[in-house]
Parts: structure tokens; sequence; C-alpha cells
């Protein structure tokens, strides 16, 4: 089995079976960062396209943390999520001044009370869109991502004990806002 450091310098080199072989070793990772960042199936699997899409498009440019290519996939996925809470948050706002008109009633009111966990996933991370930058950052990584506090750390160019602190500062923040009842999956 080769590393992520030699299919990434094969796949720069132009193999795209090592770029493939990289996509089947990370894609359900990647959607499983993606699903946690955004609450949503599709949305997830349309970041994990546009993740891998432009890790493609950036083999050239990229040095693996660790010589893994999982702690930068995950960073891309985050950043594609923030342009696309921020473009939904337009989209939003627009659908806001459109007059409402009365709707008929469908299944679809059947699925509403099977996506409480969405539902959740989604308030926790407005949460953890309002914190401070940093802190957002280690959550993301740690926390939603799964990277190690080594990782993390190493992939913001921090030492260990800063992402701790930053991580249990987030904790306590989330705490306020939330309540225990939604953080307790992030202990």
């Amino acid at each position: 089995m080769h590393s992520d450091a030699a299919l990434w310098h094969r796949a720069a080199s132009g193999n795209k079976a090592a770029f493939g072989e990289l996509f089947e070793r990370h894609a359900q990772a990647v959607w499983n960062h993606a699903y946690r960042l955004t609450g949503s199936w599709s949305l997830a699997e349309d970041l994990t396209s546009m993740t891998f899409l432009t890790a493609w498009r950036k083999l050239h440019e990229v040095t693996l943390v660790r010589d893994s290519a999982l702690p930068w996939l995950y960073a891309v996925a985050g950043n594609l999520a923030r342009t696309e809470f921020r473009s939904s948050g337009r989209f939003a706002r627009l659908l806001r001044r459109i007059p409402t008109v009365e709707t008929i009633e469908d299944h679809a009111d059947s699925v509403v009370d099977k996506v409480d966990g969405e539902v959740r996933m989604r308030v926790l991370l407005q949460a953890v869109a309002r914190l401070p930058k940093s802190e957002r950052q280690a959550v993301e990584l740690c926390l939603i991502g799964e990277l190690s506090i080594a990782e993390a750390a190493e992939l913001l160019g921090l030492e260990e004990v800063s992402i701790r602190s930053r991580l249990s500062r987030a904790r306590s923040r989330l705490r306020r806002m939330l309540g225990d009842d939604l953080l307790e999956g992030t202990r």
C-alpha cells in the first residue's frame, strides 16, 4: 500500500490511477466530515466532489501534513462549506422577500419528524460558525473533522497546547450558547 505522499506525487506527475486511489482511500471520510459540517447528505456529496476537484487542480501546489492527504482535504471541505453557508444565507434572505403562498401538505411532513438529528446538527453548526475564527478552526478540525490535536496543531502551525486551549474555550462558549444537551457528543 502506497503512502498518501507517494500517491500525491504520482498523481501530480499525471498518474490518474494514483489520484483515483487517493479518492477511494479518503472519499468516505471527506463525505462524513462534510456531512458533519452541513447536516445535509446531498450537500456533503457536492462538497466531497468539489474537495477532490480542488485537490486535482492543486496537486502541484500542496504539501501534505505528516504524509497524509486527509488534513488538507478536511481543510478544503471546511472552506467550501463556509462558502456554501454564506451563499445559502444570501439565498435565504432573498426567499424571505418573496411573498409566501399557502402550501399543500404532502408526505414530506412525515419525513420532517425523522430529521431531528439533522436539525440538531445545523443548530450546532450555526453556533460553531459564530465562534471566533481560531476556536472555530480547532472545533472543525478536531471535534467535527476528528483529526488528532497533533495533526490540527501541525496543520495550523501551532503548539498542541494552543489547540487544547482553543477547544476548551470553544466548548465553554458553545455550552453557554446551546446548553449541555447538544454538546454531549463533543466530549
